[in-house]
């Protein structure tokens, strides 16, 4: 953990740097828990991808007309019935956009749905799971040392 933390500090790899050379430790230390990144999920449950839908295109998927049978209705059910799904896999996108239309509202909910917002530490928790997070002030003054 120690090695990893005074490496960010010193280092500063992310472009543009945060400048953590001229923070203070706990302005170090807020900054790394803040969460200003983003990143793909990687999986999302059949709940929360049927949460993005839009209930009033939802109900008028089975509303009888030629591109909206019940069977469209089935696919969707299907994929939200799954207990993880990888909302980035080109087989579950393609399967949305052909039940919803590509600029629909529910197309557009689930691409701001599979980015998560995450801290500079949870990034570095991922890659180190010795990596303390959140990080205190007794962590970011332990690593300058």
């Amino acid at each position: 953990m120690a090695d990893t933390l005074r490496d960010e500090l010193l280092n500063d790899p992310l472009i543009p740097p945060r400048g953590y050379s001229t923070m203070s430790d706990q302005e170090a230390a807020d900054d790394l828990n803040t969460e200003y990144r983003t990143r793909n999920r990687r999986s999302m449950s059949g709940d929360e991808i049927a949460q993005q839908a839009v209930p009033a295109t939802f109900d008028a998927l089975d509303d009888g007309s030629a591109n909206n049978t019940a069977d469209v209705k089935s696919h969707w059910l299907a994929l939200c019935g799954r207990e993880s799904i990888d909302p980035f896999a080109t087989a579950n996108e393609q399967l949305v956009i052909s039940i919803f239309g590509a600029g629909s509202q529910t197309v557009i909910n689930l691409q701001a749905a599979r980015v998560e917002a995450i801290s500079r530490a949870g990034e570095l928790r991922d890659a180190n799971t010795d990596f303390p997070v959140p990080v205190s002030l007794r962590h970011v003054t332990a690593a300058r040392m």
